[in-house]
C-alpha cells in the first residue's frame, strides 16, 4: 500500500481557464446563435476565480467588437480562409484580442492558445501566430462594422453616424446607473465617481462586479443606460397615477415608475421573465403589480384604463450594440417583418388601454427606422402625437422635427456616448 504523500493536482496554466471560457462563449454566440448574456451562464461554469471569469467575458466581448478586423488578420496569414466555426479560428481570435487589445505578451499569447488545440490545428495556430507576431500585426484605430450594418446605418443615418458607431466599439462603455432617489444624485456621485447627465443618473467608469459596488445591496440604484431611462422621464407620470408598463422585463422602467410613487402594473409574456423584475423590485424595496400574459390577448381586469401606458416594444435591439456587441453578429440578416407587425399590433393594443387625456410612450432600442419612425408614423385615430420639447431632454440631445427622440452613435460622444433609441409620445384625445 502506498503511504507516501498525496500529490496535489496540477494547477492549470495561468490564463488558460479564462481563454477556455472565452472559447466556450464564442462557440455559443457565433456557433449556436446564443445571445452573449445567455452564453455567459453556461460557458463560465467550472471557472472559480472571479478574475478568470471577468477575463473570459472581456476577451469574448473584445473579439465580438473587433471581429471583422481580427478575421482579416487571420485570413492574411493562412493559405485559404478557415471555416467560420473552426475551433482554430476561434482560438486565434481570442489570442489576437489578448495580444493587440489587452497587451498580453506574445510568448504568453502563444502558450495559452496552444493549450486549447491539438494535432493539426495546434500546428496551424502556432504558425499563424508566429507569422502575425513577426510582422507585427496591428489593428486599425477603430473597429470595422460588419458590412451589412456599415451599409445600412450609412444609408439610414449618414456616413458620419456609421463611422461613429465603429468608434464607439473601441472600448466597453462606462456603466450608467439610475438612482431610486434622484435627490441623492450628489451623494452617489461622490460614492461611485463619474458624472451625471440628468437628475437621478450616474455614469461611472468603476470596474468589477456591480454587486460589490456601494449602494447595490441596499438597492439605491440599478444599471440602466441613459437612453433606456428616457421613456419614463418623458411619460409625464405623477405620484399615484396608474401606469401600465408593457413588455416590462428586466424591470428598469418598472423600477423608475415605482420609485416615482406610481401605481404600476408590469406586464410581460412569462413568469420566467417576470422573475428578474421581481428580484430587482425586492432588492430596491419597490413594489409593482406583476402580470404574466401575452399583451396581444391580455385584458385589464374589469375593463380598467390607465393614466399612462409605456410600451418599450420587442425589437432587434441593434441600438445596444455598444454594450452587447453580439447583436452585430446575430441580428444582421434577421427579417424584420414579423417584428414590425408585432410592434404595430402592440401599439394599437396599448392605445386602447389609455384613459382619455392620458399619454402613451412608444420606444424601441433599435437603430432601424422601420422599428421606430415608420411605426410611429402610422396614424392612430384619436391618438395624436404629443411632441417632446428640447427642455425635457438631457443637455446634448434634441428632439426631431416631428417631436420624437432619436438617439444615435456619435451623440454625447464627449460624455461617453449613448445607446441607440427611438421614442415617440402620444396623447389620447379627451372625450
Amino acid at each position: 500500500m502506498n503511504t507516501g504523500p498525496t500529490r496535489a493536482p496540477d494547477r492549470p496554466q495561468a490564463g488558460v481557464p479564462a481563454r477556455r471560457g472565452a472559447l466556450r462563449i464564442l462557440m455559443a454566440v457565433l456557433g449556436r446563435g446564443q445571445p452573449l448574456d445567455l452564453a455567459l451562464e453556461g460557458a463560465l461554469v467550472g471557472i472559480s476565480l472571479p478574475q478568470d471569469r471577468g477575463l473570459a467575458r472581456f476577451l469574448a466581448a473584445t473579439v465580438l467588437r473587433w471581429l471583422p478586423d481580427l478575421d482579416d488578420l487571420i485570413d492574411s496569414a493562412t493559405p485559404k480562409p478557415l471555416p467560420e466555426d473552426a475551433r482554430a479560428r476561434q482560438v486565434l481570435r481570442i489570442a489576437l484580442a489578448g495580444w493587440l487589445r489587452l497587451g498580453t505578451p506574445p510568448h504568453a499569447v502563444v502558450a495559452t492558445s496552444l493549450a486549447l488545440v491539438e494535432g493539426g490545428p495546434k500546428r496551424l495556430v502556432h504558425g499563424v501566430l508566429g507569422n502575425l507576431i513577426r510582422r507585427p500585426a496591428v489593428l486599425p484605430d477603430a473597429p470595422r462594422l460588419p458590412d451589412l450594418f456599415a451599409i445600412r446605418w450609412a444609408m439610414d443615418w449618414g456616413a458620419e453616424v456609421a463611422q461613429a458607431a465603429g468608434q464607439s466599439l473601441v472600448d466597453e462603455p462606462a456603466t450608467d446607473l439610475t438612482l431610486r432617489d434622484p435627490g441623492e444624485t450628489a451623494h452617489w456621485l461622490a460614492e461611485l465617481g463619474g458624472s451625471s447627465l440628468a437628475p437621478g443618473h450616474i455614469r461611472t467608469v468603476r470596474k468589477g462586479s456591480v454587486t460589490e459596488w456601494p449602494g447595490f445591496d441596499e438597492g439605491a440604484w440599478w444599471v440602466q443606460d441613459l437612453a433606456a431611462s428616457l421613456p419614463v422621464r418623458l411619460l409625464g407620470a405623477a405620484p399615484g397615477s396608474r401606469v401600465l408598463d408593457l413588455c416590462a422585463a428586466p424591470g428598469g422602467k418598472t423600477m423608475q415608475l415605482a420609485a416615482m410613487g406610481c401605481d404600476v402594473t408590469a406586464l410581460d409574456v412569462g413568469e420566467n421573465r417576470l422573475e428578474r423584475v421581481r428580484e430587482n423590485l425586492a432588492r430596491t424595496c419597490l413594489s409593482a403589480t406583476l402580470v404574466a400574459g401575452d399583451a396581444l390577448r391580455w385584458q385589464p381586469p374589469h375593463g380598467e384604463l390607465f393614466d399612462h401606458v409605456l410600451l418599450d416594444a420587442p425589437c432587434s435591439a441593434t441600438g445596444i450594440y455598444r454594450r452587447h456587441p453580439d447583436v452585430l453578429h446575430l441580428k444582421g440578416s434577421r427579417d424584420l417583418a414579423p417584428l414590425t407587425l408585432l410592434q404595430a399590433a402592440l401599439l394599437r393594443r396599448a392605445a386602447a388601454w389609455l384613459k382619455p387625456g392620458g399619454t402613451l410612450v412608444y420606444a424601441t432600442c433599435s437603430l432601424d427606422p422601420r422599428e421606430g419612425e415608420r411605426i410611429a408614423e402610422r396614424i392612430i385615430a384619436g391618438l395624436p402625437r404629443d411632441p417632446i420639447a428640447a427642455d425635457e431632454l438631457p443637455d446634448g440631445l434634441t428632439p426631431t422635427g416631428e417631436g420624437w427622440v432619436r438617439t444615435l452613435p456619435g451623440q454625447l460622444a464627449d460624455a461617453g456616448g449613448i445607446d441607440g433609441f427611438f421614442i415617440a409620445r402620444f396623447r389620447k384625445l379627451a372625450d
